[in-house]
């Protein structure tokens, strides 16, 4: 049973004794039309949200119970999950903050505790929070990535939605990644738009590029976004220097390093490369502490949460990292130390699910100390802003027309029977009820996952399917309506195609052990970021720890049968890297699937056996067999 607004509020009593979040004593508590006014403690408040993929709207995400870490990141947060992980937190089991940062009796604690999220209340909070550190003038509010994909919407608005959002919720710098996954012009265009400053110093202009007059004619038609400086070939601004409170602090913005390996670059971004940068990073922190002389450094990061870690301890004066990419829900900061100093390292969650609060301590042009709290936003406890619900109300009537782009393929690029519908009407539809929850997040499988690959094999006639190992997608609880948002939200990309090939027994052992190589090589900056491959129809084994061509062993389809090396196999997938495949996107293969099912009961979920990590903290209560 879902609780009354005064039981939460008395609940969130004692969770702010607890620290975790900050909303004063009970009686303020009560009297307050938001929870979630926090004293600022220092002089320079820094606001952060990331990895929000497209959710306007308040949802349902459940965070992982498989997130594995080896060597230096065994043990070590963010790879430590579930109970464990809340006794290291000191957060009790079953209380709000348990259900925000756990997984354990997910489906329980969500009909208790409700949905999450929503640009509405993320804005109604970031104005409390603005308001209590003494008003916008005193805060930073900063932009993880990820934000302008991941629903239906963004899709067919090629991102703009979430701009315009952003501008509503008062957002100053952003960095980016699946932003990058749109054309070059309309990444331009929408930058163009953005009210904030969008930061990529480890983003550059391909050399042939910058002697081609189309590149340079794009990038005047966008008021010179896209080249920043010519002659050092980078086509954003690496930093900016803000004033907050009085202080001026720099801000370095670095994109996903490996954007071009994990995406479609020929299609959507052929002009730029990525790159960690490691080096460049140094001398620019360097640099910016000699001429600029600012009272703090930051970045604002979207390498993923071990790669943060690790250049913290090699770039010394960065006093703080704001981390997305890898959707780590950590309400503690990580101190990491290094030949200057210490770093703090935070990362924010995903979905909308979280604002972090960091407020530094400038004294003497120089950080003397900080305070972070992560906030996880409850819904149904918070007063949506109007101004932002009025904008997501009009943009949703929009009218799905001829001019939408979903995909690649000329054929596919625009759906005739989604024509003169709106967005709400097309996202509303209610395709089946489920038996089981249906989340994603995990280092190997979900529920979600095993819906999109049973959907595949079906599609396409395939003895297996693949399905990409991405962190974003909301929930569903067991027992509701599965609607086409639900669908759109882990599917929506403008990749979407699907496609069916023949595979030999060893092609696919190989692409098993090319991405477990991917995910677990123990070198943080080798890792692309994203879990295992989800595989239908096809059960393994791994040993995570092993050399690249040891970990993958005992490949067997759903019968039992063993995969023969040499024998060839139908293999569908979707998102397809340096091709376009040729069959229809992967949301309408979902929602067709899930339509024909009515009520969905997964009979099987392809959880590999993993090998070596019963002792593991990174992984608990597993559904498949550890060995």
């Amino acid at each position: 049973m879902a609780l009354t607004r005064r039981d939460f509020i008395k609940v969130l009593g004692a969770a702010s004794s607890a620290g975790l979040i900050g909303c004063g004593n009970k009686k303020s508590l009560a009297a307050q039309e938001n929870k979630y006014e926090i004293a600022k403690t220092g002089n320079a408040r820094i606001l952060h949200i990331t990895d929000t993929h497209g959710n306007l709207l308040e949802n349902y995400f459940r965070e992982p119970n498989v997130n594995l870490g080896f060597g230096k990141t065994f043990g070590e947060l963010p790879h430590v999950v579930g109970s464990k992980l809340l006794k290291r937190l000191g957060v009790k089991p079953g209380s709000p903050e348990a259900y925000a940062f756990g997984y354990n009796n997910f489906a329980e604690l969500a009909q208790k505790y409700g949905k999450t999220g929503g640009f509405g209340q993320i804005k109604t909070v970031l104005e409390s929070l603005r308001s209590s550190a003494g008003g916008v003038k005193n805060t930073l509010t900063v932009d993880g990535g990820d934000t302008w994909q991941g629903s239906g919407t963004s899709l067919w608005t090629r991102g703009a939605d979430m701009v315009e959002a952003c501008n509503l919720l008062g957002v100053d710098v952003m960095v980016g990644h699946w932003e990058f996954t749109y054309k070059e012009a309309e990444t331009l265009k929408n930058i163009g738009f953005f009210k904030g400053d969008f930061l990529g110093q480890n983003v550059r202009i391909l050399e042939q590029a910058l002697f081609d007059e189309k590149y340079i004619k794009m990038t005047e038609k966008y008021d010179g976004n896209g080249l920043f400086d010519e002659d050092e070939g980078l086509p954003f601004k690496p930093y900016v220097i803000k004033n907050v409170g009085g202080h001026r602090i720099a801000v370095i913005g670095q994109a996903f390093p490996r954007t071009a390996n994990a995406n479609p670059q020929k299609y959507f971004f052929p002009d730029w490369s990525f790159g960690l940068r490691e080096e460049e990073m140094g001398e620019l922190v360097a640099d910016i502490r000699k001429n600029e002389k600012p009272d703090a450094v930051i970045v604002v990061s979207h390498n993923g949460m071990d790669v943060d870690l690790k250049m913290a301890s090699r770039i010394s004066g960065i006093d703080a990292i704001f981390g997305g990419h890898t959707h780590d829900g950590m309400p503690q900061p990580i101190e990491v130390k290094n030949a200057g100093g210490v770093t703090v390292v935070t990362n924010a969650g995903c979905s909308g699910k979280y604002i972090g609060v960091l407020d530094f301590d400038i004294k003497n042009h120089k950080v003397a100390g900080y305070n972070y709290k992560m906030l996880p936003i409850f819904s149904n406890l918070i007063k949506p802003d109007g101004q932002m619900i009025s904008y997501i109300k009009k943009m949703r009537n929009t009218k799905y027309d001829k001019n939408v782009i979903e995909a690649r393929s000329a054929a596919m690029a625009n759906n005739p029977a989604r024509v003169g519908k709106s967005y709400d009407a097309i996202l509303t539809e209610k395709l089946c009820t489920t038996e089981q929850t249906l989340y994603r997040r995990g280092n190997f499988m979900g529920t979600w996952d095993q819906v999109l690959v049973n959907a595949l094999r079906q599609e396409h006639s395939a003895d297996f399917a693949f399905s990409a190992g991405v962190r974003w997608g909301t929930s569903v609880l067991a027992g509701a309506e599965v609607t086409m948002e639900d669908v759109m939200t882990n599917t929506s990309m403008t990749y979407g195609e699907t496609y069916v090939n023949e595979l030999k027994g060893a092609q696919i052992k190989e692409v098993l052990e090319g991405i477990a190589e991917n995910l677990f090589v123990q070198d943080p900056y080798l890792q692309s970021g994203g879990d295992m491959v989800r595989v239908g129809g096809l059960d393994y084994s791994i040993d995570p720890a092993a050399k690249l061509g040891n970990r993958i062993s005992n490949m067997k389809d759903d019968k039992g049968v063993e995969i023969e090396a040499k024998k060839s196999y139908k293999v569908a997938g979707w998102a397809q890297v340096n091709s376009v495949g040729s069959g229809r996107l992967m949301w309408d293969v979902a929602a067709d699937y899930l339509r024909r099912q009515k009520h969905l009961n997964l009979k099987k979920v392809n959880h590999p056996t993993i090998k070596g990590v019963k002792n593991n903290p990174g992984i608990e209560n597993y559904d498949g067999k550890l060995i």
